[in-house]
């Protein structure tokens, strides 16, 4: 079984546990996931199957859609409402308020990522020092772009909005960011992934749908790069990973084969070189 599945993740279980579960139900050990939603957050959680797996790291580079909810005037430890509450203060902002921050937060900037994250420093994960309560002196910064972002709706001290970020963005330090400029703090209290890269919420599986006869994506229409069909000693040669002339339609391409997913190459000087083999096999 190879391919990919969308799972509408519901609030609650952890990323891993969406990845567990499924697992059991299709009855194979080879699934990942391209990028973790936090146990609150809900929506887009595109899974990789079998040889899937091997697309993982191109499909993480995509770009992620959300609805996000900031609950203003509150700070916790976690910058979410799983926190402990650490500071609290009076606000009062308005639609325009919001909507220039928003607009002033887009593009590309420095973003200091959560102290309960995954990033490792010094070999351990950031939130086990955060949970043994010892001092990380200096939090790691991403390079992060937002894309877009859209005002939705402001009731009292909670702000609405839909963003498109890069690949490794914290929507949780975005908000935090995001309160800075208002000159207030600032949680998540609410995330709905809405699109990752090509796949919309709308076309992802709600998990108590998911069956083992679930028919997947397959490799092919998986990934948006140009696909080259081959045959005859080009194949043999794809397959076996050889390096060839540049002879393809565009500077990374999809080969493939009946169908099937042989590798990606990517553009080296004259030289075309494999980025990533798969080498799906015919079903029998």
């Amino acid at each position: 079984m190879d391919g990919i599945l969308v799972v509408d993740k519901p609030k609650g279980p952890t990323s891993r546990d969406i990845v567990n579960q499924v697992s059991k139900i299709l009855g194979t050990k080879k699934v990942g996931h391209t990028g973790t939603l936090d146990p609150i957050a809900t929506g887009v959680l595109v899974l990789t199957i079998g040889k899937g797996t091997k697309l993982t790291e191109m499909l993480q580079a995509s770009t992620k859609e959300y609805i996000a909810t900031a609950t203003f005037g509150i700070e916790t430890d976690t910058l979410d409402t799983e926190g402990t509450i650490i500071k609290e203060e009076p606000v009062t902002l308005t639609k325009e308020d919001v909507k220039r921050a928003l607009k002033e937060m887009e593009g590309t900037y420095e973003q200091e990522v959560p102290i309960y994250s995954a990033i490792k420093v010094n070999g351990k994960k950031l939130y086990e020092h955060a949970r043994k309560n010892e001092q990380v002196e200096k939090l790691p910064k991403r390079t992060v772009t937002i894309y877009e972002t859209e005002f939705l709706t402001l009731k009292e001290n909670r702000a609405t909005f839909r963003v498109v970020v890069s690949k490794g963005t914290y929507i949780r330090s975005f908000i935090r960011d995001l309160a800075e400029k208002l000159n207030t703090v600032a949680i998540m209290s609410d995330l709905r992934r809405t699109k990752q890269g090509t796949f919309p919420v709308e076309e992802s599986h709600p998990l108590e749908e998911i069956t083992k006869d679930i028919k997947l994506i397959s490799l092919i229409d998986a990934v948006s790069i140009p696909k080259q069909e081959t045959t005859g000693e080009i194949l043999f040669k794809i397959k076996n990973g050889a390096v060839l002339e540049f002879t393809q339609r565009a500077p990374i391409v999809l080969w493939t084969n009946n169908g099937k997913a042989l590798a990606i190459y990517e553009q080296d000087g004259p030289k075309i070189r494999p980025k990533t083999m798969i080498l799906e096999q015919e079903s029998q």
